[in-house]
């Protein structure tokens, strides 16, 4: 074990887990509390603009509700995952049921498809965005 791993106490830190679940929460959350602005703007003003793209084309968010039939619901899984790494953004369009796949005005649109990847997107690069936060914080990266 490196030097950064751990604090001189012996005990993991919690700082890097609560930079990482506020960068999960609100992209760009967890480079703004380190004072990395530059960082937060441009990881989670991506992650901001890509969402909004993204339903704005009419594309639509996975979830699993079990209605579908055998292994088709497992289907929904990944990229149920991938959506979910949006945080707070899939949290309020699921909740207020804005962007689901039940839409039928999204899939009329002829960029769905495109919708879909760019929510996509989103997520995944949103868990990248939290893990870069979480790993300035851990003392991994400068």
């Amino acid at each position: 074990m490196t030097q950064n791993e751990f604090p001189a106490g012996g005990q993991s830190s919690i700082q890097p887990w609560l930079m990482g679940t506020a960068g999960w929460i609100f992209p760009g959350a967890g480079h703004l509390l380190q004072g990395r602005w530059v960082r937060a703007l441009i990881l989670g003003g991506a992650v901001w603009v890509c969402f909004v793209a993204g339903l704005s084309m009419g594309g639509h968010l996975f979830s699993v509700t079990g209605s579908e039939q055998g292994l088709a619901n497992l289907l929904q899984v990944p990229p149920t995952i991938a959506n979910l790494g949006s945080g707070l953004l899939y949290i309020v369009c699921w909740l207020l049921g804005v962007g689901l796949a039940d839409d039928p005005v999204h899939a009329a649109r002829a960029t769905y498809e495109y919708g879909n990847t760019f929510l996509l997107i989103a997520g995944l690069f949103n868990y990248l965005a939290m893990l870069d936060a979480f790993d300035i914080a851990a003392g991994r990266k400068p």
